[in-house]
């Protein structure tokens, strides 16, 4: 067993307790299956409520790479590809899994990072893409005259936050909403973590802006409380007249459906996905303070609850021996950037067991 402390990830752990004590109390109730049992409908309303899009389409997926391949099928036609960040989750750490399903991931460029003493500048726009970068990367595809014979760009896919913690303002997702429905593009939003950009307080952008602006976005239980499950959300209705066939066909539909639907009804009772959300975010924001306390260089300035700092790798090996930490990039021969992620669960013992080994 690894006994080191862990903040590699934000699913290292279970489940919320009081999602824990309602499995255990309907153990033994006999519910329909595949997502048509009364919990799921009973989450899928309080989710359309809290989004304030009452004519939603709500489905509850087993996990993100499948919730991603899945979707990403279910809204391009079979000549089309998704367009994403190269830094974005589908062209980064899926394994292939949009490529597998017959879709090509069209990465527009990273944003050029500037470093200053190591540190990025304009860091805020690390792992996003730009409104203008995406209409002209679809410009330029129209004007080509064989684009006929290419990948077209039929949708668009971002994270918020993102694989570097950085959050869309409104403006920005206002901005990107635009183009796509200019060259009538679904947009599809990635909420792996979306409690935590809810609650960063550096954000201006809401649940029901989400709902608004994008086509598509799916609010993670996975790594915000849940076992398991993504609850997808289709504000204007699911593009498909068969919906559910395409999600069994991508291994993302669960018989005991319930099981999902009860979790997502728990999360969205009394206000508890968006407050077991702001822990992260307290615990995030009171780790920052400690590392910068303590003289370490913060990659960015991220507001949510990945925090990205520069170790020097002499330090890093004896860190790995005590401490679980995700691996991000190097920077130069002697430097490297690691993640620390809090989450729904982490407590400030947490984050003094881990600063006795930084």
């Amino acid at each position: 067993m690894d006994n080191r402390i862990s903040f590699s990830s934000d699913y290292t752990k279970g489940a919320h307790p009081k999602i824990l004590e309602r499995l255990s109390q309907i153990n033994f109730e006999q519910q329909n299956g595949y997502g048509t049992d009364d919990y799921c409908k009973s989450a899928a309303d309080k989710i359309k409520k809290a989004c304030k899009c009452p004519d939603a389409d709500v489905f509850f997926l087993v996990g993100g790479t499948q919730t991603n391949q899945t979707v990403i099928d279910m809204i391009l036609e079979p000549y089309e590809g998704v367009v994403a960040a190269t830094t974005g989750h589908v062209a980064a750490h899926e394994a292939g899994a949009i490529e597998f399903s017959g879709h090509k991931v069209l990465t527009l460029p990273r944003f050029d990072t500037t470093l200053q003493d190591g540190v990025a500048v304009h860091s805020d726009q690390i792992g996003k893409i730009r409104a203008e970068d995406l209409r002209k990367f679809i410009d330029s595809f129209y004007a080509d005259e064989s684009h006929e014979h290419m990948v077209f760009p039929g949708a668009v896919y971002i994270s918020h936050p993102t694989e570097y913690g950085t959050l869309y303002s409104k403006t920005e997702l206002e901005e990107i909403s635009k183009v796509c429905h200019y060259f009538d593009m679904p947009l599809f939003l990635d909420g792996a973590r979306l409690g935590y950009g809810l609650m960063s307080t550096k954000t201006d952008v809401t649940l029901e802006d989400i709902a608004r602006l994008v086509d598509v976005f799916y609010i993670g239980g996975t790594k915000v409380g849940a076992l398991f499950g993504e609850a997808v959300v289709f504000p204007k209705g699911v593009p498909t007249r068969h919906p559910v066939p395409i999600i069994k066909q991508h291994g993302a539909l669960l018989a005991k459906g319930w099981l999902l639907g009860l979790q997502f009804d728990t999360l969205f009772t009394d206000n508890l996905y968006l407050d077991i959300s702001k822990n992260a975010i307290d615990m995030a924001e009171l780790l920052r303070e400690e590392l910068v306390k303590r003289g370490y260089k913060l990659f960015i300035d991220s507001p949510t609850n990945q925090q990205f700092i520069i170790m020097e790798d002499e330090k890093l090996k004896s860190l790995s021996e005590h401490v679980r930490y995700g691996f991000w990039e190097k920077i130069d021969p002697d430097h490297t950037v690691i993640r620390l992620a809090t989450d729904w669960a982490t407590t400030e013992n947490d984050i003094r067991k881990l600063m006795q080994y930084m």
